[in-house]
């Protein structure tokens, strides 16, 4: 299980696969844990992606979705077809026809409870929303066909499968076989990612670490009052679920449109945050809020980072980033749960985890107790492994 790469802040876990042909993406430098998926997509490596989520993490509807991923003829950066609050609100939707060399995408949107047994008590409910996801833009990438299953949770988990079949699976065998099936969620929950891993025949599992416990970093950074304004200025209305494709076109524009002002406001703030410059941004339609927010932030600091609040507002659209403290309770029934579903599935060609320690979505008294937990539960499946440690103490990464 891991987040959900590629979305922007995410929580969840999945499969991954290799495309045969193996080109790599260019401009990697661009990438990282938050918006790698959609780049990946458009190349041609991931055409499914399951998102596996704890019950805290709503940002997408639940379900099965598919729409396009291509490159915007007219600004020539990443954007999808899709329809959905969370895509509408990055301004990230265009037509069909407005796409360059789409690629396909079914997205499957699954909730993973904590299983309950002896000792185990019933997890919070916990807030709502999760990471936003972010693609990359101004990115060109290439490759060949493949197949991938993405899981998120409270942050994500994530699979992809090549095309082709897993050799036991197209031996007839199935790890489905004596799995237990009265009441069984995830015998039912197992059996959808094998229909996604029989078209592939190498996965990778993605594991994001805050899928068990997470964190709103910035309800740490500001006031209770300078959240709500961040919430307010960068508001997101959304349209009606029936709308037709002028009426999203227009919505998406208006949207492009407040998110540059509001960081062109910020940009200049950087440079000098006097009264008259904040004044002038204000003037602006639904901007006022902006000198309340900046007369607050002065006070309690010597030199606020405008450019840290301007990407938490970017957090602020229709739902907040969840947050959910786990109890370790809570994270061990999110580890059973886990190692109750991995079991019934196909060993993984590639497991990689992410700590989102060093962004502090993962709590960073908590990762390491949960890497070890995570790690503990891939050893007992999968025997020995041979494990790669590419971060630096804090850093967010494995």
């Amino acid at each position: 299980m891991a987040p959900s790469a590629g979305w922007s802040q995410y929580c969840g876990m999945g499969y991954a696969g290799e495309a045969p042909d193996n080109r790599a993406v260019s401009n990697l430098r661009e990438l990282s844990i938050e918006n790698w998926i959609m780049p990946v997509v458009y190349a041609g490596h991931f055409s499914h992606v399951v998102w596996l989520h704890p019950p805290w993490a709503q940002q997408i509807k639940e379900g099965k979705h598919f729409f396009l991923v291509g490159k915007d003829r007219s600004t020539t950066t990443i954007r999808v077809t899709s329809t959905d609050d969370y895509f509408l609100s990055d301004g990230l939707y265009v037509p069909e026809e407005q796409l360059e060399n789409p690629k396909p995408l079914h997205l499957d949107v699954i909730l993973l409870n904590p299983v309950k047994e002896a000792g185990c008590e019933d997890a919070d409910k916990g807030e709502s929303a999760a990471k936003k996801l972010k693609l990359a833009e101004n990115d060109e990438v290439a490759g060949g066909p493949v197949s991938a299953y993405q899981c998120a949770s409270s942050q994500g988990a994530a699979f992809a499968a090549c095309e082709g079949a897993e050799d036991n699976l197209r031996k007839g065998s199935s790890p489905c076989d004596g799995m237990e099936t009265n009441n069984d969620w995830n015998a039912e929950l197992a059996r959808s990612v094998l229909q996604v891993l029989e078209k592939g025949d190498a996965h990778v599992l993605d594991i994001d670490l805050d899928f068990f416990s997470v964190k709103n970093p910035f309800k740490e950074m500001y006031t209770l009052e300078e959240y709500k304004i961040l919430q307010e200025l960068y508001s997101f209305k959304k349209p009606d679920p029936n709308s037709l494709e002028d009426v999203l076109v227009d919505c998406v524009e208006n949207r492009i449109r407040q998110l540059e002002d509001l960081e062109a406001a910020f940009a200049d703030f950087c440079e000098d945050d006097n009264e008259e410059t904040v004044q002038r941004w204000a003037s602006n339609p639904g901007m006022s809020s902006l000198v309340q927010l900046v007369n607050s932030l002065k006070c309690r600091m010597e030199a606020p980072d405008y450019e840290m609040i301007h990407q938490a507002g970017l957090t602020c659209d229709y739902a907040e980033l969840p947050h959910h403290v786990s109890s370790e309770m809570e994270i061990e029934c999110l580890i059973h749960s886990m190692k109750h579903l991995l079991k019934h599935l196909p060993k993984p060609t590639l497991v990689t985890l992410a700590r989102s320690s060093l962004d502090d979505y993962c709590p960073s008294e908590q990762v390491d107790y949960i890497q070890e937990k995570v790690l503990d539960v891939l050893r007992a499946l999968y025997g020995t492994l041979d494990v790669h440690l590419e971060f630096s103490p804090g850093s967010s990464s494995v």
